[in-house]
């Protein structure tokens, strides 16, 4: 690829650093069914009014312009002809994270990760949340399960584990539900591990698919290889999907997605035992990495699986991997050449982040930074490439152009959920690499602050924990009081901010504990 040198867009870096941040409206997910923008509770109360007088139930969309999966969720599930013709079932609701209530919203709905799918009974009862990283057939066939099987998840749950019959839908809604977006809702995520594997052990012995997949997310819920404990049939049920096609492209978004956590509960020991298991899950993820019929999203997340192997027993942070030459090669000519390929724009900003996330994994964080550069005047949401062009620079200790690049970021994001989110990264990265700047981290918070001041969703949810992470910085930096006038001056203004604040749901209590010091 050939490598752009550093600030190579003059025209986007000037534009970036002139401080006005872009107008830009929510779009809808997608033009063929009848979404319902929804930025406040009388949004949704009139939703769930609509879908009580047609006996149907809800399917409510959490997202955001900015974020990668959601736009590999417009780029290859919500466009879908299927979808719209299921669409006929459910009223489709949207929230976009900037819409002026949808922090609140997020609160009410216990939603946190962009994106989220949740479908619900017209009564409000969450009848299952959707995975949204599985392969967009799977994802239909788990939205298809859901309104087959009509139960809230919880009780689905119960019943499974206190040993009742359930629906071949009921199973498959537990196998295909997200357990990583749910909250702990359902099941802490301590527990995850042990109650998915149990739930694989009463799945019906004629239903191999789901029996498999609950296995298998069993195995990926095992954070670092800690949770659950193997034995030889699982280890034969996970060499039999590795060596299969048809069953690894059913399961590719766990068996990439949970690569590292599966072998290293497969095979704790580096050794030969985990190196013959590294090579067979390898020859699996090729596979599907050349699979024609799959995403290049899809396709994407099996190479990135290939290099996390690859990586295994090596240190996390190791900035130049050692990774054998071929899987390299590959690595730059996969992501070269779907750069070039893609058209549509949603699917440019899933799949070119993912892309510079793979190459600087593999190690080529020229041909990272400069994927990034050259892509930015042709993303819808160029502040989150910015972002992570910033992160790429700070990793390879270019301090003082990584924090130009955050400062660009910050003032191009757009809405104000995601304005506080990209603030308070910039500020965290000032903290961190300018601790000694401290007119830019007082004039950083006090704009931040500024900011939180005219959005009355500042503090929910997202917004909320943005500028939490604001107060521990600036408390972080202040540790021995070399800063306290500072602190004073920010205090003072907070003070301001959380007077106007309304009290009800712990708004202002949450104002308040910005900035107090941690015990």
């Amino acid at each position: 690829m050939f490598r752009l040198p550093l600030l190579c867009a003059p025209a986007v870096l000037a534009l970036a650093l002139s401080g006005v941040p872009a107008a830009a409206a929510p779009g809808l997910p997608s033009t063929n069914v009848a979404w319902m923008p929804a930025a406040a509770d009388a949004d949704i109360d009139r939703a769930f009014a609509q879908a009580r007088e047609q006996k149907k139930p809800v399917l409510l969309y959490w997202g955001a312009t900015w974020c990668p999966p959601c736009n590999q969720l417009k780029a290859t599930f919500f466009n879908r002809q299927d979808f719209a013709q299921q669409a006929r079932n459910f009223v489709a609701v949207h929230v976009d994270g900037d819409r002026p209530g949808a922090q609140k919203l997020g609160a009410r709905f216990k939603v946190r990760g962009y994106p989220t799918v949740i479908l619900m009974g017209a009564d409000g009862a969450e009848i299952t949340r959707l995975a949204s990283d599985a392969d967009p057939t799977q994802m239909m066939a788990a939205l298809q399960a859901g309104l087959a099987g009509g139960r809230p998840i919880k009780l689905v749950l119960a019943d499974a584990r206190a040993g009742k019959t359930l629906s071949p839908n009921e199973w498959r809604m537990l196998a295909f539900h997200g357990w990583e977006v749910d909250e702990g809702q359902t099941v802490p995520a301590t527990e995850r591990p042990a109650v998915l594997a149990e739930l694989a052990a009463r799945s019906p012995a004629g239903d191999a698919e789901t029996t498999t997949r609950l296995w298998l997310k069993a195995l990926g819920a095992s954070d670092d290889g800690k949770g659950l404990k193997p034995d030889g049939a699982l280890r034969q049920r996970v060499d039999r999907v590795l060596g299969e096609p048809s069953l690894a492209r059913a399961h590719l978004d766990v068996l990439a997605g949970e690569v590292s956590d599966i072998v290293k509960v497969l095979a704790p020991e580096d050794g030969v035992e985990r190196r013959a298991l590294a090579e067979r899950y390898d020859v699996a993820l090729a596979r599907l990495q050349s699979d024609a019929t799959l995403s290049r999203g899809d396709r994407l997340s099996a190479l990135i699986g290939r290099i996390q192997l690859a990586r295994l027993g090596q240190p996390r942070d190791a900035l130049q991997p050692n990774l054998p030459p071929t899987l390299v090669r590959e690595v730059r000519e996969t992501v070269q050449r779907f750069d070039r390929e893609i058209t549509d724009g949603y699917e440019r900003q899933a799949v070119i982040t993912s892309g510079a996330y793979a190459l600087a994994r593999a190690g080529l964080w020229a041909d990272s930074d400069a994927l990034l550069q050259a892509n930015l005047a042709r993303s819808h949401s160029a502040y989150y490439l910015m972002s992570q062009l910033a992160g790429n620079l700070r990793r390879q200790g270019r301090t003082d152009e990584a924090l130009r690049w955050y400062q660009a970021s910050f003032d191009q994001a757009v809405g104000p959920a995601t304005r506080l989110q990209w603030g308070a990264g910039y500020l965290g990265a000032l903290v961190d690499l300018a601790p000694q700047d401290a007119s830019r981290i007082e004039k950083a918070a006090a704009q931040l602050f500024t900011e939180a001041a005219a959005d009355k969703g500042a503090f929910y949810e997202r917004s909320a924990r943005s500028l939490q992470r604001v107060g521990t910085k600036l408390n972080e930096w202040n540790k021995t009081g070399s800063q306290a006038a500072v602190l004073q001056r920010l205090r003072r203004q907070l003070d301001g901010v959380c007077a106007a604040v309304d009290a009800a749901d712990g708004q202002r209590a949450a104002c308040e504990a910005v900035l107090k010091p941690r015990g």
